[in-house]
């Protein structure tokens, strides 16, 4: 690393991207760029595709092969979901810093410099894309899609740890040491709430970033809607109606954590807005 930069690890879950990847290179570029020259980060990106059917594993080989960017591509045999591609994207991250981000630019991966700077001003160990913030907005969303997120981060800001506006969208940064601390067991994408209700659990804060979450504009929406909101419902339901205490015993690790925590985030009951 240059200069003793601080480095950040950015995981990208990839399921048939191909029709979207010279977008996500055009904008992971701009990110570098940002990174260097605005808050002197270095940047490595960890694609995990999570068993895709078409050429994105070429498409992304090719397309940053010819960029400065250190990257690995891990590869899933079988879709797992973006849980699992969480998991293990975490395995093989190196930097203090770690964030996530949608591969369809449904969020704009510049943006992931104001997760950054917001971390760096308030000291807190997780910042969240929140378009549901006040100060956030939707454009163009499947009126579906935006009515199931909203509702669930909804219940969970009524039920969770935690007082958030967002608690669906994966666009985030975490502190590295937290994603050996916080661990989560959904494959799917109800793990995002996840991840976030359990890091509250473990005192962990949150700063919510006000965004914007645009409609992809490549390829189509990997959901799996009824599972989805299977998942929700069941986990929301263990927040009504926590498993016994002993199930919930802290857990000490002698050496390495287990594969599939999450890296850097303690998250309380505390959260914040950043501007």
């Amino acid at each position: 690393m240059k200069d003793n930069k601080q480095l950040v690890s950015v995981v990208v879950p990839l399921l048939n991207e191909e029709d979207g990847v010279s977008l996500l290179k055009e904008k992971l570029l701009r990110l570098q760029d940002l990174l260097a020259h605005e808050l002197t980060f270095e940047m490595e990106l960890i694609f995990v595709d999570d068993g895709s059917h078409d050429r994105t594993i070429e498409k992304v080989r090719e397309q940053f092969a010819v960029t400065d960017i250190p990257f690995i591509v891990a590869k899933h045999s079988a879709n797992q979901g973006v849980g699992a591609a969480f998991r293990t994207g975490f395995d093989h991250c190196r930097g203090t810093l770690i964030c996530t981000i949608d591969a369809d630019c449904s969020y704009s991966p510049e943006g992931l410099c104001r997760l950054l700077t917001a971390m760096n001003a308030t000291g807190d160990d997780i910042a969240v894309a929140s378009p549901y913030h006040p100060l956030g907005r939707v454009e163009g969303v499947a009126t579906w899609r935006l009515a199931l997120s909203r509702c669930c981060s909804q219940l969970y800001r009524w039920l969770s740890p935690l007082r958030l506006y967002t608690y669906t969208s994966i666009f985030r940064a975490y502190r590295a040491e937290v994603v050996g601390t916080v661990s989560f067991r959904a494959n799917g994408f109800v793990s995002a709430a996840e991840i976030l209700v359990n890091a509250g659990r473990h005192g962990y804060t949150v700063v919510e970033v006000p965004m914007v979450l645009r409609a992809r504009t490549a390829g189509r929406s990997k959901m799996k809607i009824l599972r989805t909101i299977a998942s929700h419902l069941q986990m929301l339901g263990g927040l009504i109606m926590p498993a016994p205490a002993t199930s919930a015993a802290t857990v000490e690790f002698s050496q390495e954590p287990p594969a599939g925590s999450l890296a850097g985030a303690q998250v309380s009951s505390k959260t914040k807005t950043a501007a």
